[in-house]
């Protein structure tokens, strides 16, 4: 797979009427850093909308003050704490854990973060290792989120009433293998699969604490593929109109 394959392919499903929307999170925020710096310096660099998902316990103030006018901040759990029980997957929800006992701690991180990151927060929550616990969501607006954004394909937009569901789809780091680069050609075959098989916003998730060159390399061309409109998280969650584009 090129990428002279995947641009004409969204040259062809433009000329379809069918126009292509991608979306970026990146996860696991919570103090400056030179890869923060450089995952923020690319949003700016290309005009490419960044939803970064902060760790509201471990924010620090310092965080919020170099983000551009183009940085969402969604909440990444409260601590990005592993409570799962044995043979459970990491998670910050363990199902045994009673759901007031969940609530109160996002609630708390959702506090945390209107007040740091300000005009910037949006009420989203994208749970740590993109896990959640189904009896939690339709419980999650009550408490004041409106938002929820996990990994791979998704049953409905509004899994709970009161809650919008948007999802990443591409994952760039290899977890299991190293954590380095997934490689070009897997990224554009899944990028391709979802193009023919989705018609909503395409997510791409990212860690930029763990990327490696070639990881930045890969970012830096996605960015300047043409025939995509990459939205803000404030759009694809519905917080605002889509900018023209």
């Amino acid at each position: 797979m090129t990428w002279t394959e995947l641009q004409a392919a969204l040259k062809e499903r433009n000329e379809a009427g069918r126009h292509v929307d991608f979306w970026w999170r990146d996860d696991d925020a919570s103090a400056p850093s030179p890869a923060l710096e450089r995952a923020v310096g690319l949003s700016k660099k290309y005009g490419v909308p960044l939803a970064l998902a902060v760790i509201p316990q471990d924010a620090t103030p310092r965080l919020f003050e170099g983000l551009h006018e183009r940085v969402t901040v969604l909440q990444h759990g409260t601590d990005h704490r592993n409570r799962a029980a044995a043979g459970e997957k990491k998670t910050e929800y363990p199902a045994a854990e009673p759901a007031g006992a969940a609530l109160k701690r996002i609630e708390t991180g959702m506090a945390k973060l209107r007040s740091v990151a300000s005009q910037k927060f949006i009420p989203v929550l994208a749970p740590p290792w993109n896990r959640m616990r189904q009896d939690l969501l339709d419980k999650l607006p009550g408490i004041g989120i409106r938002g929820i954004s996990a990994y791979g394909p998704q049953k409905s937009g509004e899994p709970a009433p009161g809650l919008r569901q948007v999802n990443t789809h591409v994952d760039v780091v290899a977890w299991r293998r190293g954590r380095r680069f997934v490689g070009e050609d897997e990224v554009l075959i899944s990028t391709l699969h979802h193009l023919r098989s989705m018609e909503g916003p395409i997510g791409w998730l990212t860690h930029h604490a763990v990327h490696d060159a070639a990881t930045w390399g890969f970012l830096e061309r996605l960015f300047t593929l043409k025939d995509v409109r990459w939205r803000s998280a404030a759009e694809v969650f519905s917080y605002t109109a889509p900018a023209h584009g």
